[in-house]
């Protein structure tokens, strides 16, 4: 493995202000002691952008008593023009790809944003790392990866050759470019397979968040697959921890034996490696949101409950083997749901007050 010093080191972020992304940028903005940090998003409407816009305040409020330079830039991986002119521009020595389509259901009925910012936005950061050689190329893949993968817990040694979404074939195929640019090019990159991340200030499309808004709305939730569901939930501290110490060790370049470089490529998962109930999530949720004030004490929660069967493109388990993880970076996720919970619950009430 190839030791980075992330000081000094001019580091884009794209996909920031995401949820992901802004916490990765203020962690950078407060850890850093010199440098610059590159945020790029295209602050689409998929969701609230007003949460966005509150996250890149966050990250303007941090980098104004950061040593670290921080710039932002409004636009779309999807743009050859735009990628190229920036990596013209400011030399990246790190790139963190977090830019992307998310969800797995919205990919059923918008093929087409998918295959713009996973596929090709994603060929644009490859060719522009191809161009303007950078010492990590580090890219957000998927536990969706997996499928219907019977055999748990899900290592990235197993086959992930059956995608049950477009978002989950658009993030194989990720890793499957990422593979032949690293050989061709001798670019060193890492692919981070994230599981089910939550937390304050996340994406209202993820479960948690939405199922808040409707109990707040006095509307009921829907239970997929009758609650029979196991999520390998994720703290995003715990996500933000993981790629911050994969930054800093990228796959070492190395030559084989037919004397053509050996591809500089590794991915992991990032995951709790601790499968959640779903009934059980959801139950710890409604505790926090009653102790947080967001929700009455005699909130009537059995009432606002639908079970229905599984949803198209979704899977009953994910459950990350995260040993790699711990073996080459020394890391593994280690906050549980109550206090990941309590801390999104927190978050909401002061947000929505």
């Amino acid at each position: 493995m190839q030791k980075i010093d992330l000081n000094g080191k001019t580091i884009l972020v794209t996909g920031s202000p995401g949820f992901i992304g802004a916490n990765l940028v203020i962690r950078l903005l407060k850890e850093l002691t010199s440098g610059t940090v590159v945020s790029l998003d295209n602050m689409n409407d998929y969701y609230d952008v007003g949460l966005k816009e509150w996250r890149l305040a966050r990250i303007e409020e941090t980098a104004a008593t950061s040593p670290v330079r921080h710039v932002f830039v409004k636009g779309s991986i999807g743009s050859k023009e735009l990628v190229d002119s920036l990596f013209a521009e400011y030399h990246f020595d790190v790139v963190v790809n977090l830019a992307a389509q998310a969800g797995v259901r919205y990919s059923i009925d918008h093929p087409d944003v998918y295959i713009e910012s996973n596929i090709i936005g994603f060929y644009n950061i490859l060719e522009a790392c191809r161009h303007n050689p950078v010492e990590h190329l580090v890219y957000a893949s998927s536990s969706s990866v997996y499928g219907g993968n019977k055999k748990v817990p899900f290592s990235t040694d197993d086959k992930v050759d059956n995608p049950v979404s477009l978002y989950a074939a658009t993030k194989k195929s990720n890793e499957l470019l990422a593979h032949a640019y690293s050989k061709l090019y001798d670019i060193p990159s890492t692919g981070l397979r994230f599981f089910t991340v939550y937390g304050p200030a996340g994406r209202p499309d993820m479960f948690y968040f939405g199922a808040t808004q409707k109990l707040v709305a006095d509307k009921t939730i829907q239970i997929f697959n009758y609650g029979n569901m196991r999520r390998d939930f994720t703290f995003i501290d715990d996500i933000v921890e993981g790629v911050f110490r994969v930054m800093q060790g990228a796959p070492s370049r190395e030559t084989g034996e037919d004397g053509l470089p050996v591809p500089p490529y590794a991915v992991y998962n990032i995951g709790g490696g601790q499968p959640e109930n779903l009934l059980d999530y959801i139950s710890t949720l409604q505790e926090e949101l009653v102790r947080a004030g967001v929700l009455p004490e005699d909130y009537d929660f059995e009432g606002h409950r639908q079970l229905v069967g599984m949803q198209a493109g979704d899977v009953p388990v994910t459950y990350a083997d995260s040993a790699a993880l711990e073996r080459d970076y020394g890391f593994t996720p280690g906050i549980g749901i109550r206090e990941g919970l309590r801390a999104f619950a927190e978050w909401y009430a002061e947000y929505y007050k």
